[in-house]
Formats: C-alpha cells, structure tokens, sequence
C-alpha cells in the first residue's frame, strides 16, 4: 500500500529538525497519550474482570451456582431421587441437600446473635473450595460429629467464641400447633473459624452437619433445597435447562446465582461498563491530539507539499504520506499501550506487594481486605476490542489532515509559501 518513496518521506517528516520540534513534541505526547490510555484500559478492565470473579466467587462459592427449592413452603421431600438424578448430569460438579433456617446463637460468655445455620453434609461442606480455602482456626475434618460446628470468625469474636467452645442454638419460634410448646435449644461445640472476607457472610453463617439440622428443624428425611455446583458459573444459564429436565414434572423452583444475587451483579456489570466508557475517553483525547499534531505538520510542510506535487508526485502519494505519519504515532502508540498493559497484567502481584510494602500499610480496610488479594484476569477478547479501538480511532484521527494535505493547490503554496 505504501511505496518506498511515501515511506520515506515519511520518516523524514517524523524526523525533528531545527525550528520543528513544535510539531515533533506535540507527536511525541500524541503517541505517548494513546499508550497510556491503552495501557490504563488493559489494566483497569483486567483488575475489574478480577473483582467480579473473586466477588462472585465468594458469593456463589457459599450458596451454590444453582438452587432448587419447593415452589411453596420450605419442605422438599423425597430428595433422595432428585439428588441422584441431578448427580447423573455431567455438567454439575456437586449436587448437595441443604436445610437453611435463621435462629438465635447464644454463647457461655453471654454474647447472644441472629444467625442464619445452614445443615449440610460434612464431605459437601470439605468441597467448598470457599470455605476450606477460608478456614483461620481449626479443621474441616472434624466436621463429621452431630454436635459440631463451623461458624464466621467475626461472629465468633462478636460474641468471645474460640475453636472448642460451645454455642447453644435457640429455635425462637415453636413448630406445630401447640402454642405451648417451648423455643428448641441445642448446644454444638464450634471446630472452625472461617473468614470469606466479606462481612454479611463472616457475621452470620453457620454450618451444622445435615443430619442434625434436619432434627433440630423438624424436618424429617426432608430438606429445605438443593444446591448445585456447576464447572463454569458464567454458562450456568444453559445448565438450568439440564436441570429443568432431570426435574421433570415436580412442583419446583429453579433459581440460578444471576437471580439471587442480581442487584449486586448488574452493579459490578454496569460499573465495568461505565469505567470502559471513561477510559476509552481518554484513547479518544490522544487521537484528537494526532489531528492536531498532523494539521500543524500539513501547514508546515505546504511549500514541501507543492513542491512534491510540481515533481510529479500524485494527490494519492501525498493523502498516503500523512496516513504513515499519523498511522505511526497511533498505531505505535496503541502497540506500546498494548505491552505496557499486558506487562502489567502479568506482574500484577509483585507490583501489588511491592506498592504495599512502599505504603506500609494495604490499601483498603479490614472489612474489604479481600480486594487486596484480587487478581488481574486478562480476558484476551477485550484486550483484542482495546487494540482494535485503539487502531481505527488512530486511522481515523489522520484522515482529515491527510485529504487536506492532498487537496493543496501546489501554485497557491508556492506563492504564499
């Protein structure tokens, strides 16, 4: 497309001489603006895909990718088929029984919290990676006796409750239809501690083994849902179908993690969306600075220009000169951007550590410790959108500049040059 003749030409005129290094500064904040905004756009769309995968992560990582609950009160019997069923589909990776109920938890040092307990079986509860990977006091392997309990850290130290001590759990509200039938107390001994790093969980959940959650409820052989784990979270809506069939025709309700924690979602959604628009703004206010740069080149070299044209050389020779010099701040702006993004990316956790140790002191709060801790999740098709954004606005920026350099009148240069 571009011959050696324009090619040359070119590099000359990127070239700083004496009296136009004007021009030449004013290309050189071009370039460096486009990779900064390239560079910020990789990085910050990276750091946001790895806060909504930990943030999701832990959300679901507790209450299941999938639920199947009775689509009227909170008992689902004869789960046993249902469950077997659902363990048959290749897509689920765990299918567990839970029984979740909100009680009173009460301490021997007085302290007294509502609490949500959920029951479930001590090898589904070892499988959540959330958990395991959360415990600070104890083990998930003594999570097997019917009095035992694993509860947040930060209840436990709301209500002065160490790994080893007993918690009593009261069931305020009587079952049945005898008014005088006393509140249901039972006493567990806590055996872990764990710390999600988000405190609506931390400061509320328990987990007590099924079997003994089925008792304390009055529940029987029933449970009050199913939750199902799946390989992908993010294709969990094409699952829901699977599941919907190994159902069959039972009185059921299906909810997927999008639906439970939907507002929270489409706020991570729409701020991601927002920051790309921000910061595709700042891609946008380089490429204006590429028309400036390139108007004033064009007015500068208009004697230069007429004088290509007097030599023989054609409207589409001169358009094509300025398309590479403009296409060469931009594009190599872009491509700079690009690596210095990528680069980043890459090394994001000894940059952290080491910004951390620079400060002393981390960035954000005991109550959001885990944002620290997130990852940068490159997504290779977004990194492909920035670099084909930051291309086209560069192309586009030279397009003007260029028709004006092509449309010069080579007599009226040289007579006003």
């Amino acid at each position: 497309m571009f011959g050696a003749f324009e090619r040359a030409v070119a590099l000359r005129y990127l070239r700083a001489r004496k009296g136009e290094r004007f021009v030449s500064i004013i290309a050189i904040f071009s370039l460096v603006g486009i990779a900064l905004g390239v560079a910020t756009l990789i990085i910050v769309m990276a750091v946001m895909n790895g806060f909504r995968q930990d943030l999701i992560g832990r959300i679901i990582g507790l209450n299941g990718h999938l639920i199947v609950q009775p689509a009227s009160g909170n008992r689902l019997p004869d789960h046993a088929g249902l469950v077997a069923r659902l363990r048959a589909l290749p897509s689920l990776t765990q299918v567990a029984p839970i029984v979740e109920g909100q009680l009173l938890v009460t301490s021997e040092a007085g302290g007294a919290a509502g609490a949500l307990v959920r029951g479930i079986a001590p090898a589904d509860l070892r499988a959540r990676t959330t958990i395991a990977f959360s415990l600070r006091r104890g083990t998930l392997d003594d999570f097997k006796d019917q009095d035992a309990l694993v509860m947040g850290q930060r209840l436990a130290i709301r209500m002065g409750v160490r790994v080893g001590d007993r918690v009593s759990l009261v069931l305020p509200q009587a079952r049945g239809s005898d008014f005088t039938a006393a509140p249901k107390l039972r006493s567990f001994q806590v055996v872990a501690l764990f710390d999600v790093g988000m405190p609506e969980y931390d400061n509320r959940h328990l987990f007590i083994p099924l079997a003994a959650a089925q008792e304390f409820f009055g529940l029987g052989d029933a449970v009050s849902q199913v939750e199902i784990l799946v390989a992908d979270p993010t294709q969990v809506r094409g699952v829901t179908e699977a599941v919907r069939a190994a159902i069959g025709a039972q009185p059921l309700r299906i909810a997927d993690w999008q639906d439970t924690n939907s507002t929270m979602y489409a706020a991570v959604v729409v701020e991601r969306n927002v920051m790309f628009l921000i910061l595709t703004m700042i891609i946008l206010v380089a490429a204006f600075n590429i028309i400036s740069s390139l108007t004033m080149l064009v007015k500068d070299k208009g004697r230069d220009i007429a004088i290509l044209r007097t030599m023989g050389a054609t409207r589409g020779a001169v358009l094509r000169i300025f398309l590479l010099c403009g296409g060469s701040v931009g594009c190599g702006g872009t491509l700079i951007g690009f690596a210095l993004g990528l680069s980043v990316c890459l090394n994001f956790e000894n940059l952290r550590a080491a910004i951390l140790a620079l400060r002393g002191t981390p960035f954000f709060s005991q109550e959001l410790l885990f944002i620290v801790q997130l990852p940068a999740v490159v997504d290779p098709r977004e990194v492909v959108q920035v670099l084909v954004m930051g291309l086209a606005l560069s192309l586009l920026a030279t397009i003007y500049p260029s028709w004006r350099a092509a449309r010069i009148d080579p007599a009226q240069a040289l007579r006003h040059g």
